[in-house]
């Protein structure tokens, strides 16, 4: 298992961006979250297995139809302590 932080740049918020992100994640069996960022960014928290984070990752950069992902920042994390894949509130 291995976490990853992500962050999104693009058009990704009021696409359906973060809905579609706990589907994706919830489908390939990849914890943690997603939230909009107050600057127009998407930030997620992934965490699962090597080959499902992989694809997930990948997906991000494509993303819903309606966004238009400019840009996916990838970064080691720790493990949050979470069960499922939840969507929060703006930070």
């Amino acid at each position: 298992m291995a976490a990853q932080r992500l962050v999104i740049e693009g058009r990704v918020q009021r696409v359906g961006y973060r809905d579609w992100a706990v589907r994706t994640a919830r489908q390939l069996g990849v914890i943690g979250w997603v939230r909009n960022l107050q600057d127009g960014r998407v930030e997620i928290l992934a965490d699962g297995e090597d080959m499902a984070l992989d694809t997930f990752v990948d997906r991000c950069r494509e993303g819903p139809a309606m966004a238009n992902v400019a840009k996916v920042d990838a970064m080691p994390a720790e493990a949050g302590n979470v069960k499922g894949f939840t969507k929060r509130f703006t930070a």
